[in-house]
């Protein structure tokens, strides 16, 4: 009986025992669940942010495509717009030179003399033609009776000579030092007597053109201007 009531003590202690650990360890699980709650309900919210940051880094990534696409035609449309204003600029410039070679404005107008009977001379000799109506670009020199071209082109020129005196009256005709044109006459007793002619001659800028009165010819000049000699620029090259 006494082994019965020892059984049945120990019993008893170990069921109390049992219900003291059931007792402290309700509240230590209590405390885990929220915990695990709390756990569970953050990390979905982790990954959350991190989905939205990798979409934020793809729209990103899509708008500097963009930016850089954006940026790339803009470097070709100035690229564009540089060669049509270099093109512009090129036809410009070309316009203006053209302009300032055309609008140079070349042309003369002289006689001879007022003293009447020029030459004979002993020898070949420089027309002066000193009275000068029209020296436009200021070409004509009366002073030596050359004419300088300014500038290349194709130039006209004409002369008329005019004799009063029996004998022989002739003109030559000078580019440089190579004779162009020889133009002479018998003139016969009584009245006057004329040549005129003309030439186009192609010079470079400083060429020049002279009229000479060769040996032993004679003309005649007076105040009704028989003697001319007129050239102009055509066209310049």
């Amino acid at each position: 009986m006494r082994a019965v009531g020892l059984l049945l003590l120990l019993l008893a202690l170990c069921g109390s025992g049992a219900q003291g650990e059931l007792q402290e360890t309700a509240p230590t699980n209590a405390a885990k669940e929220p915990t695990e709650q709390t756990t569970k309900q953050t990390t979905p919210d982790i990954w959350a942010e991190v989905k939205a940051l990798r979409d934020m880094v793809v729209k990103l990534d899509l708008q500097v495509e963009l930016q850089q696409g954006e940026i790339s035609e803009l470097q070709t449309r100035l690229r564009s717009s540089e060669d049509e204003l270099l093109i512009t600029k090129t036809r410009i410039d070309k316009l203006e030179g053209g302009n300032t070679v055309d609008e140079r404005k070349v042309a003369f107008y002289t006689a001879l003399t007022d003293d009447g009977f020029y030459g004979p001379f002993d020898s070949d000799t420089t027309l002066k033609h000193s009275k000068v109506f029209t020296n436009i670009g200021d070409a004509y020199n009366p002073s030596t009776g050359f004419f300088t071209a300014p500038v290349r082109g194709a130039y006209y020129f004409q002369f008329t000579m005019g004799g009063a005196r029996a004998g022989y009256m002739g003109v030559q005709v000078f580019k440089n030092n190579q004779l162009i044109m020889w133009n002479d006459d018998i003139k016969e007793e009584g009245g006057a007597e004329y040549i005129t002619n003309s030439v186009v001659l192609e010079l470079m800028a400083g060429d020049q053109i002279h009229l000479v009165l060769p040996a032993s010819a004679s003309l005649y000049d007076d105040r009704h201007n028989y003697n001319t000699f007129s050239g102009s620029l055509l066209f310049a090259l």
